[in-house]
C-alpha cells in the first residue's frame, strides 16, 4: 500500500541524508518505524491482558501447582 505524507522539503532532505548515512532509505526507515508503532500496541495489549489475569487470580498459582525447574528447562534432544 502506498501512502502520501506532507512534510517540509528541507526536513525530507535532511531525513534522506540521515537515512543514507545509516545505509538505508527514508522509505525503509518510515516503514520500520510504523512496524514498531504497531508492535507497541500489541505489547500494550499483552500487558493489559497479563494485568487482568493477575488481578483475577490474585497473583497466586492454582491450588496444587508445583514449579518444576527441570521440566521448565527441559530441551528436546537434537537428533
Amino acid at each position: 500500500m502506498n501512502i502520501t505524507l506532507s512534510a517540509d522539503e528541507e526536513l525530507v532532505k535532511k531525513a534522506r541524508e540521515y537515512a543514507a548515512r545509516q545505509g538505508t532509505s527514508l522509505n525503509r526507515m518510515i516503514r520500520e518505524y510504523m512496524e514498531q508503532l504497531a508492535s507497541i500496541s500489541d505489547t500494550d495489549k499483552t500487558a493489559e491482558e497479563f494485568a487482568m489475569l493477575a488481578k483475577q487470580e490474585g497473583g497466586a498459582s492454582p491450588d496444587g501447582f508445583v514449579f518444576d525447574r527441570a521440566a521448565a528447562h527441559k530441551r528436546k534432544s537434537l537428533a
